[in-house]
Parts: structure tokens; sequence; C-alpha cells
């Protein structure tokens, strides 16, 4: 198959991308940030400044080759402090904003960091913190006006920046940069014993930049809503990094309640999402289309029409046809990028017809992060897409239908772990990083996704869980001799509940009750406490919905590993 790719441009490492971006398209807006209800204009040459002025006052303060974490909100902020760090400073630190405060607490000690820079609502918990983390030199507010308490204010920061450029302080702009070397570091989600530190280069991320930009058309007229987190690589990647390079414009939601009023503020023509946003609107629509057999005929009439009229003369009616779907989002979104988790056929085609394009990618973190997506020009519904260019996919070991487990070799793959060699060789073997994934692939070189070897649960909305990490928490009570944790589907509200099947400790219930066996009520009981327990330590999204008591041990391994795949209830 023989597909035209986009022409991009060389770039050797962020830094010069962001030079490249700020010379292109010096005044264009390259953010649009909300102040009292109004949006305001950032230029690239703007942003270019902002960025050298940070990136200059973090040397002076002796931070050079450091490690700086981030922790706030999608904002403007954080781009500036990633970009700057990353680019001239040492290893920037993104923590995932949503983490309890004894992980968050637990990551930037494990890095080492000796700064933070953070959102107010954060600033209590850094100022608590701070004395429990020998490295940590700095609390940076990026909402202070000025210096308060032993936190410094951002904005301060900047100006004095300003002045030591003005000065002719050269010593960021000139630092060099090695594009192999370690310059972000991020950790997967997980719980405070079981994250790893996935280590990127500058090589790692630009790889990935200009292989999307030459699969998908992105330019100086997009505008990008930024909704996801942008800790997650995905969003970062494809939400932030991508549209400076392309020369668009980025905005940031407020908040998942906050989705339909800024879509139609910003008007964006671009987005990054998880299939749970886009199959809340298809329903949504769906459902109104289906209250009348003549709207749903007049509905689907009208799908046919314009598709046979794109399809034969190149002439798009669907924006005029199906304005009422486009104004829910804004009037002009064309662009929908969506991964984490797999989103249905169906929907694709749905909003396809519509005129909006939805393209479904596969990536994972180890990998900055994407390995395939589907194109402009060359995408199947169903399946993840095809190797970005540059990227070698293959499978381990096909079976019968041809699934075995996904490898994947190329300069968008990891350095290794941080500071865990043995995890590091365990996946990254003679070149592929072995993902845990499995999948197959078509005669046609696309990527069909088939589970998850890791035993991940993808909740609706994007979120990965590990089993394993919850599994930590319940079996942190005594009463709780093992547990196996595992995702169902609801399909009532089209949610995955995280399930979980205790193995109780009898001995240890009977020695809390003073000899006295326990009824089935009072195994309950002890059992309930141990998932609450648990529930309290970790984010909401990992919450254990339900739960059964085994009175059967597990069937294992020689190892003495449970036999997941024996045990997991089908669902």
């Amino acid at each position: 198959m023989i597909e035209e790719l986009y022409d991009v441009r060389r770039i050797s490492d962020l830094r010069d991308m962001l030079a490249q971006s700020c010379k292109r398209f010096g005044e264009n807006s390259a953010f649009l940030v909300k102040e009292n209800s109004c949006y305001r204009g950032i230029s690239y040459r703007a942003f270019g400044t902002e960025v050298s002025a940070l990136g200059t006052v973090l040397i002076s303060m002796g931070l050079k080759d450091g490690y700086v974490a981030v922790l706030s909100e999608n904002r403007y902020e954080w781009c500036a402090t990633y970009l700057s760090v990353a680019n001239g400073v040492g290893t920037i630190v993104p923590i995932d904003k949503e983490l309890p405060p004894e992980e968050i607490e637990n990551l930037i000690r494990r890095c080492g960091a000796a700064a933070i820079i953070f959102s107010s609502k954060y600033r209590s918990l850094m100022k608590k913190i701070v004395g429990s983390i020998p490295e940590m030199r700095y609390l940076i507010d990026m909402e202070l006006n000025q210096d308060e308490d032993g936190v410094l204010s951002y904005s301060c920061l900047i100006e004095k920046g300003r002045r030591l450029l003005a000065r002719g302080d050269t010593r960021y702009i000139k630092s060099k940069i090695d594009p192999t070397a370690l310059s972000v570091l991020i950790y997967t989600s997980g719980t405070t014993d079981l994250a790893k530190g996935v280590m990127l280069s500058h090589r790692n991320i630009c790889t990935v930049l200009t292989a999307v930009c030459s699969t998908v058309h992105l330019d100086t007229e997009d505008i990008a809503l930024s909704i996801l987190p942008l800790h997650h690589t995905y969003e970062c990647a494809l939400g932030f990094l991508a549209v400076i390079y392309r020369g668009g414009t980025i905005a940031f939601c407020e908040g998942l309640r906050h989705i339909p009023a800024n879509l139609k503020e910003v008007g964006p023509t671009y987005m990054v999402s998880v299939p749970l946003i886009l199959d809340n609107i298809y329903k949504k629509i769906n459902s109104h289309i289906n209250e009348s057999k003549i709207l749903k005929l007049k509905f689907k009439t009208m799908a046919v029409i314009s598709r046979f009229f794109y399809k034969a003369f190149k002439v798009d009616v669907r924006k005029k046809v199906f304005k009422s779907v486009h104004d829910i989002f804004g009037g002009h979104m064309r662009l929908i990028i969506t991964g984490a988790a797999a989103v249905k056929p169906e929907v694709s085609r749905f909003f396809r017809d519509m005129g909006i394009s939805v393209l479904q990618g596969y990536g994972l973190t180890e990998c900055a992060p994407l390995v395939t997506g589907n194109r402009d020009h060359a995408f199947v519904d169903g399946a993840v897409g095809l190797p970005i260019p540059g990227v070698s996919v293959r499978i381990l070991e096909p079976d019968s239908r041809g699934i075995g487990e996904i490898l994947v070799k190329g300069e968008n793959v990891m350095l290794g772990y941080h500071k865990n060699e043995e995890a590091t060789n365990k996946v990254l073997r003679d070149g592929w990083l072995y993902t845990g994934d499995l999948g197959c692939i078509d005669r046609n070189g696309f990527l069909y996704i088939a589970g998850r070897l890791k035993n991940v649960i993808i909740t609706s909305n994007g979120k990965n869980i590990f089993p394993e990490e919850v599994e930590t928490y319940l079996n942190r009570s005594p009463f709780v001799k093992e547990s196996l944790v595992w995702g169902k589907y609801d399909g009532i509200t089209g949610n995955i509940l995280v399930c979980a099947q205790l193995l109780p400790n009898l001995d240890a219930i009977t020695e809390k009750l003073k000899g006295i066996s326990a009824s089935g009520q009072e195994i309950m009981k002890f059992m309930n406490e141990a998932v609450k327990n648990a529930n309290m330590n970790m984010p909401i999204y990992k919450h254990i919905h339900q739960f059964v008591v085994r009175e059967n041990e597990f069937v294992k391994t020689t190892t003495q590993k449970i036999k997941r795949y024996i045990e997991t209830p089908l669902t």
C-alpha cells in the first residue's frame, strides 16, 4: 500500500522545534488564555521569550542538570515550564494532579526534584511536604504575584529571567542539548510502591512529533482544545507539542463539566479525546434521532446523500447538513484523535458521516507515546492504525488467529525505567520493547488490539488501572490473605467497574475475635472494611465497586502466582 505523506520539517530537539516555530509563526497566537471570561492570545514570539526567561532564571538558581517537577491543571504555565526545563535546564517531571497527596510526595521524593512549579491549589500540600524531601530547594507558585512565606512567585521569576537575558546571560540559550539523554521523566499511573519512571529523550519525543504530522494534517489554521491531562503523554505530544510544531493555537478546557461551554467559546478544529466523551455525545444524538421514525429516516438519508457527494464530487456539504451536530463541538471541529481505550467502530463512522474525522491510535508512555495510528488517508475503523513512520511493530509468537505480544522498535522507544535496571531489562531486549499487550496485524499492516497481557484495566475515559496495584492496597489488610482484581463492563452505564475477589485470612480474623470462629456476616464486615481502607488510599477512578468473598484458595502456578486466566470471571 503506497501512501503519500505530508511534508515535515526536520528538528534536532524540542528547543530547535520551538525556535523554528517562533521564527516561522512569530505573531500568530500559540495559546488562547481565558481571563475574566475573555480569551487573550499569547504569540509564539512571547511564548518563546517566556520559555527562555524561565530557563535562564532557573539556571541562575543552581538548578542546571537537576530535576524539576510540575503539578497543575492544564494551563499555559504548565506548557512554559515543561519546555523551559526540558530545553536546557534539566529533567522535567510531570506529576499527575489526581494522585493522593502521599503518592505525589513519594514521586517527588523518588525523582529527587530540587524544585516544583505548581498552581495555587497545591500550595498548602507543597508547604506541608517540603520538609520531608531533602533535595527540595524551591517551591514556585504559578499564581502568586509576589514571593510569600518561602514560596516563590512564577511571574516574578519570569521578570528576573528577562532582566538576566537583557544583561547578556546566555547560559540557558547556549546550553548544549544531548537529544539522546534523559530530559522527561514520567511516572506510569501506579501506586507508590509500583509506579515506574519512564525516561524519555528529546529524540524519543521528536520522532513521534514528525511522524504523526507526516500522516495527519495540522496547520496554522487549527485551534486545539486541550481536554486530557497534560501529564499524560498522549495529550502532551499530540495536544500540545504537535500543535506548537505545526503553528496552531492551543486553548485549555476548564474541567470536564465545562467541555460543552469551552467548545462553544473556543470553536476548536481539533482535539485529543478519549472514547467516553465521544460515546456520550453519540448516545445523546442517537437518542434524539430515535425519538421519531421520520427524523431517523431523514437523518440516514442525509448521511447517505452527503457521503455520496463527498466521495463522488469532493463536495463537502456535511457541515451545513449536520449543523446541529457541529454546533455541539463549536462549529469548526474537523479532527479528533482518540486513544487510551478502544473507540467503537460505529462511533467513528457516525462522526465521519457528519464531517468530523475520528482517528484512533495506540501507544504507551514507554513509546513517547505513539506506536501506531490511523491516518487521514489510511484508516480502518476497529483497528488502531499503521505503525508511525520510522517505527517497526511485530507480533511475538502469534497463535492460530495471529494474536501475540506486540513488540516495538524505533527511536520513539524509551531509554528505560528510572533507577530500575531489572524492570528495564524485562521489557527492552535485543532492541525491541516488549509491550505486554496482545494484538494482531492484518494483511495491510493495520494493528488490532486483542487484549492486555499486563492485565491493565482501561476505564471508559482512558484511565489505566493495574490490578496488581489495587491488590497491593487490599492485601495490606491483615484480614485479607489474597486478592484478585479485574475490570467488568457495566452494560447499563457503559463504564468499566473495578471488581475483586477476596480470600479472607481466617486465622487473623479468629485471633481478632479472641479465638471465636467468625460467622459469614462477620467475615463480610472485615472484608468491607478492607475494601473501604483500600479505596481511601486510591484515586476515585481506581475504587473497587464490587467484590466477592472466596471460600477456596486460588488456583496457582508452581511459583505460587495466581493463574489469572483461570480465576478471572468472564465479563
